[in-house]
């Protein structure tokens, strides 16, 4: 194998987001984005360096030389799962944006998913990158970009319709970022775009975390975009990122 990939850091962790949240997972975090979203708390930029856990779960991480290679990465999860046998239910492909490495990901998940199912974490805007590495997919969590919280302009609509039709007949949800000053019309466009690819797809509202760890919405404005969203959709889910609540990676 080759096409070596620019990651930011391996660690294990409780998935704290969206349909898995709750689930241990491995995650497998690659440089490099998109988009530039204004709640990101995520440094995706290129280094010389990524830091990878010493025993997944420890918090002490080795910092090895970049750029590695899939048999490297594919080596360190088996590893891994030897290690802890049944302790991880997935491992999570996130960001940064994953998707802007499809050549890498061809190469990549082969391998990894023979070991455990693949979740891939995608802000949902490169359908055609989507379409060539789907077959290894199990699990797709695609963020829906909401202009009053990520700051992204309203083009990023179409791309979000074009996503999800491309998912259609996998294991895939939709997650939105909700803040104070999300507005009804957002919601409603969300819902519209996932009626039109399925109405069962789970729909999950996450409230901004800010700076000080506290939600950035009140819970009466949650309720009041939950109702919404729940008068057009079947399976409408609030969770808070949970990983940071409980102060883990």
């Amino acid at each position: 194998m080759s096409n070596p990939v620019f990651i930011t850091e391996v660690f294990s962790s409780i998935q704290g987001e969206g349909f898995l949240a709750g689930r241990r997972q491995i995650f497998i975090r690659l440089a490099d984005c998109n988009l530039d979203c204004r709640y990101c708390d995520t440094d995706y930029s290129r280094q010389d360096t990524c830091r990878v856990e010493m025993r997944p779960g420890s918090a002490t991480f080795n910092h090895l030389p970049q750029p590695l290679s899939p048999q490297e990465l594919v080596g360190l999860i088996i590893r891994w799962n030897e290690s802890l046998p049944g302790a991880h239910h997935s491992i999570s492909i996130t960001g940064g944006e994953p998707l802007m490495h499809p050549e890498a990901l061809t190469l990549l998940l082969p391998g990894l998913r023979s070991i455990l199912p693949i979740h891939l974490e995608t802000n949902g805007t490169m359908p055609d990158a989507l379409k060539r590495v789907i077959p290894y997919l199990n699990y797709i969590s695609m963020d829906m970009k909401l202009p009053s919280t990520s700051g992204c302009d309203q083009h990023l609509w179409g791309l979000h319709q074009s996503f999800l039709e491309s998912s259609i007949g996998h294991a895939v949800s939709v997650k939105v970022v909700i803040a104070e000053n999300t507005g009804l019309d957002e919601i409603y466009r969300v819902c519209d775009i996932i009626n039109q690819s399925g109405p069962s797809i789970p729909l999950f509202l996450q409230p901004v975390t800010l700076s000080t760890g506290d939600p950035g919405i009140t819970p009466a404005r949650i309720l009041l975009l939950q109702e919404a969203a729940s008068s057009v959709l079947g399976d409408v889910r609030v969770i808070p990122q949970m990983h940071r609540m409980l102060g883990a990676l």
